[in-house]
């Protein structure tokens, strides 16, 4: 065990709250624990938020610890209210199972989870065999109306409204602490700081029904230093599928971090050493740039693999220069073995058929087509406020795409300044 787990994760960023800490310091240093973190399949992918919870499993794990990754197909059949100011759509049975794939795949790509180093399992396994006159007799009877009113999520709802459904979320996730601990010796579980009431409460339900202790640490819901929300951008959610979000605009998504973040985001989303961020930290300038450079590749490379994150550097690269030409910056990221004019680019592109062309297509669509912009609204402000190009060319209002505005086949799309997305005539 590593004598110094609990202090590598609270110096990265990961520690929000967690109970009983100097017994969890002395556990996770002393004898291996079984840990988890659910993960409700709302959507077939995960966002970047989640990499908080996936590269901490991982720092735990990489120390010896075994993980429990939590699938929710029981407690997606709920909705979470935490962190939300509404109820969530209810999805069906098969959307749920469709999203469980999705994400499965992805956390594989994380985490062992072979026998013996890790688990993945479904809450749905023992949730959707419950009985409620029985749950609410031998769980819903440790459960205090008044103590679970007092909860952030509970209360940030109470006045735009929290369905009946909803109010059951927290008895269902601190049963799922509880079977966990009980089938699988799970003693820590791990979540968004939005998530403190239900970990408690599983904590105290442990203790009430199993005579143990058990533990809880939570993370900090990440904010950019000007308060808007972490992983959104003017297209939306930034995704770890490619096929919901390119590898380029990934690559992009770090790269345009704000310059105040990029020690923060260092510390919580790569591997690299401490030391070595505390004095990329403290590099000015045009430096700036380079570590951001270096931020980008890491977490394209730990999401997307090396080849895909070498692709998208060298595209970002072609289009704006490197930060750091000659490899001043001294760095252990294998982003200095990289070769910028080595490989074709990966910049995000999609087709168009000549038919297409035919019958009709502006740029508002187009814009719209290529994740660009998320509406047509959305699409006509970017022209009327300037931050549209064809072509290097500024757009200002919208127009319907002709064989002219074709090189070589190719069209290519600009909103703002470092979005790009090239469209080939087929």
């Amino acid at each position: 065990m590593e004598q110094q787990l609990y202090s590598q994760l609270e110096s990265r960023g990961f520690v929000y709250q967690a109970t009983h800490e100097q017994e969890l310091r002395h556990r996770l240093a002393t004898a291996t624990q079984t840990f988890y973190i659910g993960f409700d399949p709302t959507a077939d992918s995960l966002h970047v938020g989640s990499l908080i919870p996936i590269i901490a499993m991982m720092h735990l794990q990489r120390a010896g610890h075994r993980p429990i990754a939590v699938l929710g197909g029981g407690t997606a059949m709920v909705g979470d209210p935490s962190g939300k100011t509404e109820m969530r759509q209810l999805l069906t049975r098969e959307d749920i199972d469709r999203n469980g794939i999705g994400i499965r795949r992805q956390l594989e790509r994380f985490l062992k989870l072979e026998p013996g180093q890790g688990l993945l399992i479904n809450n749905a396994d023992w949730l959707e065999k419950l009985s409620y006159i029985d749950f609410l007799r031998d769980i819903g009877r440790h459960f205090s109306v008044n103590r679970m009113l007092t909860a952030e999520s509970y209360r940030q709802r109470l006045e735009s409204g929290l369905s009946f459904i909803e109010f059951n979320y927290m008895l269902l996730q601190a049963y799922d602490f509880y079977i966990l601990n009980r089938d699988y010796q799970c003693t820590i579980q791990m979540g968004g700081q939005d998530q403190w009431g239900n970990i408690v409460a599983g904590v105290d339900l442990i203790r009430r029904m199993e005579g143990k202790e058990a533990y809880g640490i939570t993370f900090p819901l990440l904010t950019t230093s000007s308060g808007e929300k972490f992983g959104k951008t003017a297209a939306g959610a930034v995704w770890l599928d490619e096929k919901r979000t390119s590898v380029y605009d990934f690559y992009q998504f770090w790269r345009n971090c704000e310059d105040g973040e990029r020690g923060h985001f260092l510390r919580l989303f790569t591997f690299l050493p401490l030391a070595e961020i505390s004095e990329l930290e403290q590099l000015e300038d045009q430096a700036i740039n380079r570590v951001k450079e270096i931020l980008a590749y890491e977490v394209t490379s730990l999401v997307h693999g090396p080849q895909k994150a070498a692709g998208a550097y060298r595209t970002a690269v072609g289009q704006f220069g490197s930060a750091d030409p000659d490899n001043r910056v001294k760095t252990s990221s294998a982003i200095t073995s990289i070769k910028p004019t080595e490989s074709p680019d990966s910049l995000p592109q999609s087709t168009i058929t000549q038919l297409q062309l035919e019958k009709g297509i502006t740029i508002v669509e187009l814009l719209i087509k290529t994740g660009l912009c998320s509406s047509k609204g959305q699409s006509r402000r970017l022209l009327q406020q300037g931050g549209g190009y064809c072509n290097d060319s500024r757009v200002t209002e919208d127009r319907k795409i002709t064989q002219s505005d074709f090189n070589d086949g190719q069209i290519m799309l600009r909103a703002g300044k470092k979005r790009y997305h090239r469209i080939v005539l087929q």
